[in-house]
């Protein structure tokens, strides 16, 4: 092969690899990259963003889009650190993901040159670090090597994050070096014997509960589901932000186990005699910090499938642990026969209509966000985007959004369980990018928004809106961190300190960058103004006034207050 500076040889790499679009912000410590991509530009494109943190999300996003490694570039030391916040959720959510730093040149390491930093002791890899693997391109001969071995790490057994370090002068060293062949995740499958017991156990329960969710799933596999489900006839939820993993409309979806669950539903995971938990962790959110499904030994059965060996038995001694990833597990589940009579119809139905009968709320006046999510739903394409950072306004997004599950068209909702800020509007702008012909819409809080609302520009410099798709931003905007509120309310009520926000205009700062904006704070202006929103045109956001003492969909400061008082806080 001729030879070539090898930041050409890792474009071409990316290339082989399938990867079509990545996300970044320019450093003089990988220009031979940058020259790559102009190189390369008809087949591979680099998208310049405003911040590494959004640059970051973007490749989050593009991994649970896609499936396989979300691709990011970022210089040494300020541009690494920027950029860890996506390593970190990309962890949490079991995301593959691979980040590209560029490194001081070889003969200026260990003497703190400019903005040096030793990556494997800032990433650590571990079951609680904030990568899998670390690796250091010292010649560029084996450069092919190190981007084949990252491809393969992030999609392997759990999925998630990797960092590959680009010395300066490694990058511009000629190596004739090949690109290797396109990476695929190899399935573990489960063993017939662990699937007879994982039968028989099901035969003895008389109050079972699915729930799914975490990282590795794609269309076939959620199909795969949905027949287990449906030949048993078991009531599923979905793990913390991953709702759609199931389809929310089919009469065996049961909710989402995660923040602000339905009490009907956290009731239902306690009286279950049997959970089979796949593909999810089992983290904090899903089990309500540990109190729904009570580590080590849990009160119910429990069956825990898994991608990741470290994950089986980490905090729960499971009655029955297999060693699957979800493309394979769930194929094998819909092989159980099931017998022709089940004894838990009723319970399965009843798990339904709880779920059902949680979608109706009080009114709420004068903007009731309930309303405007269920007419985004009714007006936005079936195959919509939903995302969202963190903040209390996400739970009116859980609650009322129906996502179709992700074997109808895709992933269709992004959001982070890492409880990142500032995560949903740049998965927004880079889903936006990446799938021009879908819709996306975005819902923010106004202290999640400026933490990567300079990102507008970025939707509007690679021409966001140009396909069939369109993106809009629905920004909350109560004046405060609401969460944070909240919990100042019920821990020390009426002490309101530092959870006060002072913002801007956000119609006027969106029209700045060159969206469309609209003001709403009334239930009844905001259709109009979402159907705006879907017509041609550029971005829109839509700036919607709340009022700080509406703190979530179920809750108010008055009954937070309340509460506190008959605990006598």
């Amino acid at each position: 092969m001729t030879p070539r500076p090898a930041g050409h040889a890792l474009v071409e790499a990316l290339i082989a690899q399938g990867v079509h679009t990545c996300f970044g912000v320019p450093g003089e410590s990988y220009l031979a990259v940058l020259d790559g991509f102009h190189e390369h530009r008809d087949e591979i494109r680099f998208i310049a963003c405003r911040q590494e943190g959004g640059a970051a999300f973007m490749a989050e996003a593009q991994g649970k889009l896609g499936g396989r490694p979300g691709i990011c570039f970022v210089t040494r030391g300020p541009g690494a650190t920027n950029a860890s916040i996506g390593l970190h959720t990309a962890f949490q959510d079991s995301t593959p993901l691979i980040l590209f730093i560029g490194q001081v040149a070889s003969d200026q390491r260990d003497r703190e040159a400019f903005q040096e930093l030793d990556y494997r002791q800032m990433f650590s890899p571990g079951t609680l670090g904030l990568a899998k693997w670390v690796g250091e391109v010292q010649h560029a001969d084996r450069l092919p090597e190190y981007v084949a071995r990252a491809f393969h790490t992030a999609m392997q057994g759990r999925p998630g994050p990797v960092v590959v370090v680009l010395p300066e002068d490694m990058l511009t060293t000629p190596t004739a070096a090949p690109v290797l062949p396109r990476a695929e995740a190899v399935q573990a499958w489960p063993a017939p014997g662990a699937l007879r017991e994982l039968r028989a156990m099901l035969l003895a329960s008389r109050q079972p509960l699915l729930i799914a969710g975490g990282g590795g799933w794609d269309a076939e596999a959620a199909r795969a589901l949905q027949r287990f489900a449906e030949n048993w006839q078991l009531p599923v939820g979905c793990g913390f932000r991953f709702q759609d993993t199931f389809d929310n409309r089919h009469p065996l979806y049961a909710g989402d186990v995660g923040i602000g669950i339905n009490p009907k539903l956290a009731q239902r995971v306690k009286d279950a005699d049997l959970i089979l938990a796949l593909g999810v962790r089992l983290g904090e959110m899903t089990t309500g910090g540990y109190t729904l499904i009570e580590p080590p030994r849990p009160k119910q059965k429990l069956v825990h499938i898994h991608a990741g060996a470290e994950e089986l038995g980490r905090v729960y001694a499971a009655d029955l642990m297999l060693q699957a990833g979800m493309a394979s597990a769930a194929k094998a589940l819909e092989t159980l026969a099931a017998p022709a009579d089940l004894p838990w119809g009723d319970w399965a139905r009843a798990a339904h209509a709880d779920y059902e009968a949680n979608l109706e709320a009080a009114a709420v006046s004068p903007l009731d966000l309930a309303v405007v999510v269920q007419t985004v739903q009714r007006l936005a394409p079936p195959d919509t985007v939903y995302t969202n950072g963190a903040g209390n306004f996400s739970g009116w997004l859980h609650r009322f959004v129906r996502y179709p599950g992700l074997q109808h068209h895709g992933r269709s909702q992004l959001a982070c369980t890492s409880g990142a800020m500032g995560y949903g509007f740049p998965a927004a702008v880079g889903a936006a990018l990446l799938q021009p012909e879908r819709t996306v819409v975005n819902v923010a809080g106004d202290g999640d928004f400026l933490m990567n609302g300079q990102e507008m520009a970025t939707a509007i410099g690679y021409g966001a809106n140009r396909g069939a798709g369109r993106l809009v931003c629905l920004l909350v905007d109560n004046g405060s961190y609401g969460t944070i509120r909240m919990h100042q309310e019920r821990e020390y009520p009426g002490r309101v300190s530092g959870s006060d926000l002072h913002n801007p205009d956000f119609a006027a700062m969106a029209r700045a960058f060159g969206w469309r904006a609209a003001f709403v704070d009334r239930t009844e202006a905001f259709e109009a103004a979402f159907a705006e929103a879907l017509a041609p045109g550029a971005p829109t956001l839509i700036h919607l006034r709340l009022d700080p003492d509406v703190i979530t969909s179920r809750t108010t400061l008055q009954a937070i207050r309340d509460a506190a008082r008959r605990s006598g806080r």
